[in-house]
């Protein structure tokens, strides 16, 4: 059906896509998957002819790729692509049109995927109205209305909850019983797995993992143990012969040096977690995926700077604890009653009371002043030091 061999994309400072090569056959599910910034998206673009690929060579059902073969492929990208002050029939319509397809045929099998993903009684409604879940089924029967051999689609389940992600996989799965071939890119592993017969791993624009998926787990052994259970599984990254622990809130993935430490490690659970499952299980698609990008170093490395806190608020409560600041503010609230009583005696009116009364509000003053300046210097002092506990 597909055949890609040796395909280059070369911008002027990255390789986005580095000798890529991959068959998919009719009544496939192929998975193309990579982490973030891999070059998924621009090798699906250059498959397609989107983007002029610098080298490598494309071929359809045997043939040199040309725009003539388009009718034959759906594709699904990954941004949305519709005309959101267009009503959803006629925005499906057109698309069929320009695949080929009249409206006396479009419109009937419009009605009936949009029943199908229960948007039939929308379709007289603008784009722009529904949600993004909806959209995104929109593009789904955009990309399958006219039948294509070939089905691309890029990040599938963006925006869709998990009554409309199991819809979406049955489509697929009957599409496959149709012969259609089936590319998809996904970041969830899940899907892949259950879905899957073959996939292709694509880091850094190079291709670094292919073949049937059954093949791919039996080549990275059964030393993984599923662990389920309640209660703090973190020491379980302490010990030397778990080479790599995905530890989670119930959930653990392990992966054994040596397969043989399942009784060991089965010994030192006891008493430390309340199990409710224990297996030993091929590794998922998801652990493959940490190992062969690298992942389980990127997140050593990640965990191991401190998110940063920012310095808590000084209470007053807090400042007064302080020596010199408690000293202080006394000395103030002292000049301040003082001064108080001076000014409501009844003797204000000779002059020895106002001289009196003079200089209780001078000391008071200055008590305010001193005060106002231990307390900036303590704050500034105790920050400094919660910062400091805070990194370290």
């Amino acid at each position: 059906m597909l055949k890609v061999t040796n395909l280059r994309k070369e911008y002027d400072t990255v390789v986005a896509v580095d000798g890529v090569s991959l068959e998919v056959k009719r009544g496939e599910l192929f998975g193309l998957l990579g982490p973030n910034g891999a070059g998924k998206t621009t090798a699906i673009r250059t498959i397609l002819n989107i983007i002029q690929p610098d080298s490598g060579e494309i071929t359809f059902n045997g043939k040199p790729f040309v725009k003539e073969m388009w009718n034959d492929i759906g594709y699904l990208p990954e941004e949305r692509g519709l005309y959101r002050k267009s009503k959803i029939i006629n925005t499906i319509l057109y698309f069929a049109a320009l695949k080929g397809l009249p409206p006396k045929q479009a419109k009937p099998l419009a009605i009936y995927w949009l029943e199908r993903f229960g948007l039939k009684d929308e379709c007289h409604r603008k784009i722009e109205e529904l949600s993004k879940g909806n959209q995104q089924k929109i593009q789904l029967i955009i990309s399958i209305l006219h039948r294509p051999q070939l089905l691309i689609l890029d990040e599938p389940f963006t925006g869709l909850d998990p009554v409309n992600q199991i819809l979406l996989k049955d489509v697929l799965l009957e599409l496959r019983q149709k012969d259609v071939a089936i590319i998809f890119s996904t970041h969830q592993m899940e899907q892949v797995e259950k879905m899957c017969d073959t996939i292709c791993l694509i880091n850094k624009g190079k291709q670094v993992l292919s073949g049937e998926l059954h093949e791919i787990k039996k080549r990275y052994g059964t030393n993984s143990i599923h662990l389920e259970y309640e209660g703090d599984g973190e020491f379980l990254k302490g010990f030397d012969f778990i080479r790599r622990a995905d530890v989670y809130q119930n959930y653990a993935e392990l992966e054994l040096t040596d397969i043989s430490k399942s009784t060991e490690l089965l010994a030192n659970l006891n008493g430390k977690l309340l199990l409710r499952k224990y297996e030993i299980v091929e590794p998922s698609l998801n652990s493959i995926f940490i190992n062969v990008v690298g992942g389980s170093e990127k997140i050593e490395h990640a965990n191991e700077k401190q998110i940063p806190s920012l310095p808590l608020k000084l209470t007053r409560k807090k400042l007064l604890q302080d020596g010199q600041v408690r000293k202080a503010f006394f000395l103030l609230m002292g000049a301040i009653v003082l001064t108080l009583g001076s000014t409501i005696m009844d003797g204000l009116k000779d002059t020895q009371h106002l001289i009196l009364s003079a200089i209780f509000l001078a000391i008071t003053l200055f008590s305010a002043f001193r005060f106002v300046q231990i307390k900036k210097k303590t704050e500034k002092e105790m920050t400094a030091k919660q910062s400091s506990e805070a990194q370290s």
